[in-house]
């Protein structure tokens, strides 16, 4: 017997109800009042406080619109005092617009400003009276970038009406904020109101107004898919027409290729008289403006013409450096490039065969992944080998940095990976007895403490995974004016950075403010790291301050280890 059909009838009015449903207009739901902000009473104050997640504060109430705890009171209690927020930071910037008097500043050794940050100065200064919105500042690291963006800061307030400054620095929070701080109470803060915060904490300050934003390692925003990229279009103006802060740009590696310039679009916009709207999207102003750029498989690409690139990257410079006045500044560093060279290392019998089974299991995993487009899938299998490659000369880099130390250096580590490469190498060089800082790893040292143990020379080596941001050299003037140990320093890249640009950032932590240090590349001798290390070497000379010196030798890794049908972000993202 067949089966019964169902009755249409029954079936249209089913869904006749449900579309009605659906059709039906909500309630407007009544937007809710922002929170009143604190206020004090007579002989009080609000404090606005740092507490950690999760932490105690016995006392002290969450803002939700201010996103922090506040304390009300006379004086702040000893058990909220660890929260008290140090000079310049984005808490004591809210808690100081909520009260009628700022708190005042802990006294500070005076900075001198050398001569090339004075003349740096006074050239972005030029660019902002005539009217310019972005200025890209790309000395080379350790040239003194800080100090000719405070003194750019003080000059441009001469010229117009300026009484808030943002700085964005990089992480590490713990490290980079502080170095500001100082910074700025060295130069002087010329009683504007400075709030320092870092990349990762963008989206707190996203619905403030400054007059002057400073953006420390600017090319954290050369990716306008994040939502990073979201709040910076709020904080910078780079979607606004009027009521915009005036932008200093700060980066000696603005980006791998033109499509990573984003940041830079309402410059590149001024300069050709047009619009900020024709600019929001950059990939298609550029092609618009006739450069080698196409869509691809993972959205818009460079072409890998060197020809093209060259003419390309000379009308990019044209626009900026040729601008009167002109809208970039770079510099070289007066001491020299810093010296790159690879140390191969021999494998044990054990080793080569371990590494030759980590390479046979990558190749077929990629060679599957490659053949299925499934790009996490490639992606993890890079990752996978890179870790394992890395862990089987862990006591290779061990035996390397014993023979740096007993000859009376002090050993720059850079590792991308901690549980296979930090951690090992770190405990056993402790096992070894030779002490070591550690900065990497969230919430596992105080990054700050463990970086002044190695710059007082406490620490022989310290061991990092950051690129950026910290300062590693000898003789660096430290917080309550002393010096860094004069101790040559020397650099080891545990494995080959794919990026030039974040290679570039690594040996800039020592080879900085005049003192130069040498860097090495470790890989595994007659194995594909051996290839991979010497296009770094090759390329690293010339990832400087132009965009697109670093795509070549993405390319070139890339089909080395079977993985140009990556995006590229598989190679350049940490």
């Amino acid at each position: 017997m067949p089966p019964r059909r169902r009755s249409t009838k029954t079936t249209s009015r089913s869904t006749t109800a449900t579309r009605t449903r659906r059709a039906t207009p909500r309630k407007p739901t009544a937007k809710k009042a922002p929170p009143e902000l604190p206020t004090a009473g007579p002989g009080e104050r609000v404090w606005v406080l740092a507490v950690p997640f999760r932490a105690p504060a016995p006392g002290a109430v969450w803002h939700p619109g201010l996103q922090a705890h506040v304390f009300v009171g006379r004086a702040l209690p000893p058990e909220l005092a660890p929260y008290d927020p140090p000079p310049y930071s984005l808490e004591r910037f809210l808690e100081d617009e909520l009260n009628e008097t700022p708190r005042p500043l802990p006294v500070t050794p005076a900075m001198v400003p050398r001569a090339p940050q004075k003349a740096g100065a006074e050239v972005v200064a030029a660019h902002a009276a005539a009217g310019g919105r972005v200025f890209l500042l790309g000395d080379d690291p350790g040239v003194g970038k800080t100090g000719t963006a405070i003194l750019a800061v003080h000059e441009i307030a001469a010229q117009r009406p300026v009484r808030t400054v943002l700085v964005i620095a990089d992480r590490p929070a713990a490290i980079t904020i502080p170095h500001w701080a100082r910074s700025i109470a060295g130069f002087g803060d010329g009683g504007l109101r400075w709030c320092v915060t870092t990349w990762d904490r963008l989206g707190k300050v996203s619905k403030l107004r400054f007059d002057v934003v400073v953006a420390d390692e600017a090319h954290m925003v050369r990716h306008t898919t994040t939502q990073r990229w979201k709040h910076w279009k709020a904080v910078s103006g780079a979607a606004r027409v009027k009521d915009t802060p005036y932008v200093l740009a700060a980066t000696a590696t603005p980006a791998h290729t033109p499509l990573e310039l984003p940041y830079l679009a309402p410059e590149f916009a001024a300069r050709h008289g047009e619009s900020i709207k024709e600019w929001a999207d950059l990939p298609t102003a550029l092609e618009r403006h006739r450069f080698h750029v196409e869509r691809g498989r993972y959205g818009w690409q460079w072409t890998e013409d060197a020809d093209a690139r060259r003419a390309d990257l000379a009308r990019l410079q044209s626009w900026l450096a040729d601008a009167d006045p002109p809208a970039t500044l770079h510099r070289p560093a007066p001491w020299g490039p810093v010296s790159v060279t690879g140390t191969p290392v021999l494998l044990t019998p054990a080793e080569r065969a371990s590494y030759e089974a980590e390479w046979s299991e990558f190749r077929a995993e990629m060679q599957l992944a490659r053949r299925g487009r499934q790009t996490a899938r490639g992606r993890a299998a890079l990752l996978r080998f890179r870790q394992k490659a890395g862990l089987i000369r862990v006591q290779a880099t061990v035996d390397w940095i014993k023979a740096q130390v007993e000859a009376e250096r002090q050993v720059a580590v850079s590792v991308e990976f901690v549980e296979t490469a930090a951690d090992p190498i770190r405990q056993a060089l402790l096992d070894a007895g030779i002490p070591v800082a550690g900065i990497y790893g969230r919430d596992r040292f105080d990054v700050e403490a463990e970086r002044l143990r190695f710059q007082r020379g406490d620490a022989m080596v310290c061991v990092f995974t950051v690129t950026a941001s910290i300062s590693l050299h000898a003789g660096e003037l430290l917080p309550g004016g002393s010096t860094a140990s004069e101790t040559p320093r020397v650099g080891l890249f545990h494995q080959p950075r794919f990026s030039g640009i974040q290679a570039r950032q690594v040996t800039g932590r020592t080879h900085r403010d005049g003192k130069t240090s040498p860097w090495r590349i470790a890989f595994a001798a007659d194995t594909v790291e051996e290839q991979v290390a010497k296009v770094m070497v090759e390329r690293l000379a010339v990832s400087g301050s132009t965009a697109g010196a670093d795509t070549a030798s993405l390319q070139e890794i890339a089909e080395l280890l079977d993985a140009d049908w990556l995006p590229a972000a598989a190679l350049t993202e940490e």
